[in-house]
């Protein structure tokens, strides 16, 4: 094979390759990692195919080898493609996410001034190449990036690519240094025996090298090689000394490569399997059979009540798949519950448990990629990025908590859901998938309808080994509330059973879906709220920064005094988050103790475990926390949880609002009642005649499938069909909204052209925050059978993205 079709590290809006002969001293195969000429550039790239002829007649050479070996695995190769073409992104975009940490890196373009420039040259220059010559001049050799910064961007490389022509410039390209490596500490040892050692210290100690003599004689009481840097602690000597025992081949120095494990503070107790319930046995005789099947593939959705025991099966068909020499990827919706997970799984599989998420450092994430890629872990944990851990031998995928949106990758492309990735990665490596899940998304339920997944119910909850009843739930009308002259942010119900779970030293739950104190502030005589002044939203008060705060970029303000708009000081601070309830209950109940968990309190790296650990201690009474509380945690001293306001996001303009809002209250009422104690629900609702509010009261997700569904099936939505959505984004306004136009008629011509049936297009419109970060945004919505035939051959300009089968429309 003599050419290559490469998958290049350039912006590109749709999944194509380019063609590269392979020069003869090039051993290349498909997988292998690239530099090639791209342009005037050296980007990077990886091997997707080999041909004996290429897509093109001109073909530029491959530059080398990024590493001998190749870095993608034949099946990792075809997901690529599959993501790629699925979702509407380039290849190297879909390939980047299974890439080693670090792996990525650029090629920096420098200039520099020519030696000895000619006067005669110089004198005919125009005013800008002047004050660039004259800013080399001063600098020296400055990154392209730099000179783009003090210049503009404004034709700044064509004016310096003319300097070099002329001579008076030279422009050199290297590569970006390498981001992360692994991490070797420096050991130091003894050369000779320790009675060798021992004898010689009195002669160093006449000589006056009384820091040699205790080194030596320190390394000689040691069992084996120590850290330069703990004996350097120890004794505080300099590194004359370490050298001067080299020397006289007294010591020797070695550098140990030393993991970055990020469990490695962490201790597990050992655990035996428990004995299943009736209804986990025939739901686990179902996945082993379908394990023991040569073919695999298999996708099974396991329903099963908060506190079911789903994550027994998942332990089980993980011990059944090491047994067949097969290994796991289990993930988790949010790192919040990383922890815990890591913990029941290490208790049954010792030294076996890996972990990998966005919140390890890029070390850590170096070194546990590595040794995954080695084979030294049977289970890797983590959040959706995990799934493309190169994990060998690969039996089984488990999606815990299938029906969260945050499987889905929005910020950048490719826009994939993990849950459908790891559908299509089961079948490119015959492996069983489990999706578990108290309330599934309904589209997970609809396919395992029409049989194409396998149905697992687990409808009763144990405690003990023991069946046990699921928490009653009692739903407040907060409007009756206020006709009875009840003004504060608990019912009388809630702030009552609150007092009673502390009398009995019991521990209750808080949840309200919002963060901060006030959600907005406005002024009471001219109602002017304050906004952000790069989003078109209002700014949140948080009290304990003191700061008004924006959700989408981070802008940050002071509390204006007066109003901006009229000077009125009666300026009024409204709505609640959760730190407005932590400032409520701490005045109702004063003597409590409050954990509040939402990402104001999470920034640090291990702030969800310490959160979790003091709240599991007792260390406080009462959790206020936002959604992050409501999955799948196991709090067995939780008797009460109360809902604050059951309504936040169930009227937004999306047509998953219901759905949402029904899974996030059934799951956070299912962490009361965890143990023997019979658990107890306050749901507080202005609408408490709502079908998701009253389905959830009732631990009823057949109801509420079948009520949504009758909703779904007569708008047209999920998963009756399918959705695509166009964003662009531009800092003018008017710019913004024609471009949104023009593309909305390029849909209409192209659907027209290609006769396509039953493709409906909604908008342009502006998004429901029409600005972030300065940006305007507006939309079109596609909705069809299958949005790929009309938007795969659509080129996009730059500005605009799309994301396929996206989670939310707001």
């Amino acid at each position: 094979m003599n050419y290559a079709e490469v998958a290049v590290n350039s912006p590109l809006t749709q999944p194509r390759t380019f063609s590269y002969s392979i020069p003869p001293n090039i051993p290349l195969s498909v997988g292998h990692a690239v530099w090639v000429p791209f342009g005037p550039r050296l980007v990077q790239g990886i091997v997707l195919a080999l041909s004996d002829h290429p897509l093109v007649e001109d073909t530029k050479e491959i530059a080398q080898a990024i590493d001998p070996q190749p870095i993608l695995l034949p099946h990792q190769i075809e997901l690529c493609r599959w993501i790629a073409e699925h979702y509407l992104s380039s290849y190297f975009e879909a390939a980047a996410l299974m890439l080693p940490p670090g792996f990525e890196r650029r090629v920096i373009t420098f200039f520099q001034l020519t030696p000895n420039p000619s006067e005669l040259t110089i004198s005919s220059l125009t005013a800008q190449q002047r004050r660039l010559l004259s800013f080399l001049q001063r600098k020296g050799k400055v990154e392209l990036r730099q000179l783009k910064k003090v210049a503009g961007r404004d034709r700044i490389e064509v004016v310096l690519e003319q300097l070099v022509r002329k001579g008076l410039a030279t422009k050199t390209q290297e590569l970006e240094r390498v981001k992360v490596s692994p991490r070797l500490v420096t050991y130091l040892k003894l050369a000779v025996s320790a009675d060798q050692a021992r004898r010689i210290i009195p002669s160093l100690e006449r000589k006056r090298a009384t820091q040699q003599a205790k080194l030596l004689k320190l390394l000689a009481t040691e069992a084996g090689p120590i850290p330069l840097p703990e004996a350097r602690q120890r004794l505080g000597f300099s590194s004359a000394v370490v050298q001067a025992l080299s020397r006289r081949g007294l010591v020797s120095i070695e550098e140990v490569r030393v993991q970055r494990d990020p469990l490695a503070h962490r201790t597990f107790v050992a655990a035996s399997p428990p004995t299943l319930i009736a209804a986990q046995g025939e739901t686990w005789l179902q996945v082993s059979a379908a394990m023991g099947q040569p073919a695999g593939g298999t996708v099974f959705l396991l329903h099963g009540v908060t506190g079911s025991g789903k994550t027994e099966i998942y332990l089980r068909a993980l011990a059944q798949a090491i047994s067949m020499g097969k290994r796991a990827i289990v993930l988790v919706p949010e790192i919040a519950l990383t922890p815990q997970t890591i913990a029941r799984f290490a208790a049954r599989f010792p030294n076996r448990v890996a972990v990998l998420h966005s919140r390890l450092s890029l070390g850590e994430q170096f070194d546990v990629w590595q040794r995954i890629k080695g084979g030294a872990f049977d289970v890797v944990i983590g959040s959706r990025g995990a799934l493309f851990a190169p994990q060998p031998d690969l039996g089984l995928i488990v999606i815990d908590e299938e029906h969260e949106w945050t499987y889905k990758q929005q910020e950048q492309p490719p826009r994939y859901h993990a849950r459908d990735v790891a559908i299509k990665l089961s079948e490119l490596t015959n492996s069983v998938v489990i999706l578990g899940s108290a309330t599934p998304d309904v589209t997970s339920y609809h396919r395992a309808q029409r049989g194409e997944s396998r149905l697992l119910q687990l409808p009763q909850r144990i405690s003990g080994g023991e069946v046990s009843p699921l928490p009653q739930v009692e739903i407040v009308d907060l409007r009756r509330e206020l006709k009875e002259g009840n003004r504060s942010i608990f019912s009388r119900s809630l702030s009552q059973s609150i007092a009673e779970s502390l009398a009995a030293r019991e521990q209750v739950i808080l949840f309200l879906n919002r963060r901060g104190t006030a959600t907005f502030v406005q002024c009471r005589d001219c109602g002017f709220v304050l906004r952000c002044r790069r989003c078109d939203v209002s700014l949140t008060y948080h009290a304990a920064a003191d700061d008004l705060i924006c959700h989408h970029c981070n802008y940050r303000t002071k509390i204006p005094h007066v109003c901006p708009n009229c000077l009125s000081r009666r300026v009024k601070f409204l709505g609640i988050g959760t730190q407005k309830v932590e400032e409520e209950v701490a005045k109702a109940f004063p003597e409590a103790q409050l954990l509040r968990w939402d990402r104001d309190v999470t920034r640090g790296k291990h702030s969800h475990e310490q959160i979790m650990d003091r709240f599991l201690a007792h260390e406080a009474d009462i959790l206020i926390g936002t959604q992050m509380i409501a999955k799948g945690l196991d709090m067995p001293l939780v008797r009460l949880v109360g809902v604050i306001n059951a309504d936040v996001g169930l009227y937004l303009p999306d047509f998953r609002s219901s759905e949402r809002t029904f899974q996030i209250l059934s799951q956070v009422a299912g962490r009361a009642g965890r143990r023997k104690i019979a658990g107890k629900v306050i749901i507080q609702s202005y609408t408490p005649q709502h079908y998701a509010v009253v389905a959830a009261a009732k631990h009823d997700y057949l109801t509420f499938y079948e009520q949504e569904m009758a909703f779904r099936r007569q708008q047209g939505d999920p998963p009756f069909s399918r959705l695509a959505r166009l964003i662009y984004t531009h800092t003018n306004a008017v710019l913004c909204q024609k471009e949104a136009e023009r593309m909305c008629h390029l849909l209409q011509q192209e659907k027209d052209s290609q006769g396509l049936p039953n493709v409906a297009l909604f908008g342009p419109s502006p998004t429901f925050t029409q600005r972030v970060r300065d940006r305007f945004r507006w939309q079109i919505i596609v909705r069809s059978p299958n949005p790929l035939p009309l938007l795969s051959q659509l080129v996009l300009p730059r500005g605009w993205s799309v994301d396929i089968d996206p989670v939310g429309l707001v």
